[in-house]
């Protein structure tokens, strides 16, 4: 397995695992609810999502660089996929916790 790929099947995992730290957010800050879905739960949503893939950059750039030969493949690999699995998989948790 390359560098690349390695840093795309973690940026997968991170996405899933941000989107359990987003929904436990959630549940601990006492916001979900079946009724109103304000737009500041998205947004405090998307700033971890934001802050967990910058960690995991600078995280990523610290243990690949002498490994890949562009620097800044490290920090588009595994971008979509990081962000569509947080997003699939945070809407998919909001709404099972959300009906219960």
């Amino acid at each position: 397995m390359t560098p690349l790929e390695k840093i795309y099947w973690l940026r997968l995992a991170l996405g899933i695992l941000t989107a359990l730290i987003c929904t436990g957010y959630g549940l601990a800050a006492g916001i979900f609810s079946t009724e109103t879905f304000t737009f500041n739960i998205f947004m405090n949503s998307l700033s971890i999502a934001l802050v967990v893939y910058l960690i995991s950059y600078y995280i990523l750039k610290s243990k690949f660089m002498p490994k890949v030969e562009k620097p800044q493949k490290i920090a588009t690999t595994g971008i979509g996929i990081y962000f569509i699995a947080w997003l699939v998989f945070w809407v998919l948790l909001y709404t099972i916790i959300a009906t219960v």
